[in-house]
Formats: structure tokens, sequence, C-alpha cells
């Protein structure tokens, strides 16, 4: 009797092992070695007489899937698999900083400075941009024979704003 209890033992040890492998791959590491845990509990309570592994396996992981199922209508059912980390949300009441405040407020006041200095057909235009009008649409507000005048139009108004910014056309890499 207690030759088979040992045999038992090592084969539900071995199960064990596969039944991690077997739920690691559908969950988190620590999920599927307590799912293992769960379904050897499930084994050892209501069947104690199965000794062969032709029977165990199958059943083991039957009893896997289903718990894994179950674990994932839990999950939805919570709400969890929408949740944000808490690493990823924001620390209440922190708003910019003085200095990142004081260069935003200095970079839009180079912005309204550059852009009066712009003509008004380019000022016009960023306007209609900003506001979400298409090409299309802007063509047809102005009359403008060619939708390819209205891009090189475009092009030199943002080359003239980027240029009066002190920027640089070409990206650095």
């Amino acid at each position: 009797m207690k030759g088979i209890s040992v045999q038992r033992d090592e084969i539900l040890e071995r199960l064990r092992e596969r039944i991690v492998r077997f739920a690691a791959s559908k969950l988190a590491r620590d999920s599927a070695e307590d799912l293992a845990q769960e379904v050897l509990l499930v084994l050892h309570e209501k069947y104690p007489t199965l000794e062969r592994v032709e029977d165990l396996v199958p059943l083991s992981l039957e009893i896997a899937r289903f718990k894994i199922m179950g674990a994932r209508r839990k999950i939805v059912r919570r709400g969890e698999h929408t949740q944000v980390s808490v690493d990823d949300l924001p620390i209440a009441g922190t708003g910019a900083d003085p200095f990142e405040q004081a260069a935003r407020r200095e970079r839009l006041e180079r912005l309204e400075t550059v852009l009066v200095q712009l003509g008004e057909r380019c000022r016009e235009l960023f306007r209609l941009k900003l506001e979400g009008h298409t090409f299309l649409e802007i063509q047809k507000r102005w009359g403008v024979a060619s939708l390819n005048t209205l891009y090189t139009w475009d092009f030199r108004c943002r080359k003239q704003l980027m240029e009066r910014l002190g920027g640089d056309w070409e990206m650095e890499k």
C-alpha cells in the first residue's frame, strides 16, 4: 500500500510540472503555480482512486482548463482586465513645475510674435487647419484652382514659421 502511495506522489509531482507549463502558457507564472496546486487538490480530494498516468493527465488538464476559464470570467466580471497600473496614474495635485510653466509661457509668446510677422495668408491657413478644415475645404473656400498650390503655400508657411522660431527644418537624428 505504501509503494502505491509513493508511486502516486511521484506521478503527481511530474503531473504538477506539466500542469504548471500548460497554465503558464495561458497565465502568469505565479498564477500558473497556484492553479497547479488547486488542480492537484481537486485530484486528491475527488479522484483518490485514480493511479494511472493515462487517467490523470487528461483529467488534470481538463480541470486546469476549467479553472483558467473560471479565473478569466472572474477577472472580466470584476473589471480587472481594464484596470490601469497605479504606477501609470499621475500623482494628484501635481501640475507643471514653475520652470516648465515659464518655459511654456515663453514659447507661446515667441510663437505669437512670429505668427504676427507672417503674412495674412499663412496666418489664415494655420487658423483653418487648426479648426480642422481639410485642404479640399480650404481650396473651395479660397477659390484656389489647384490643390497643389495650396500644398505649396502650406509647406512655405510652415518653413517660414520654423525658421523664425529658430528651428531647423531637417530633424536632427
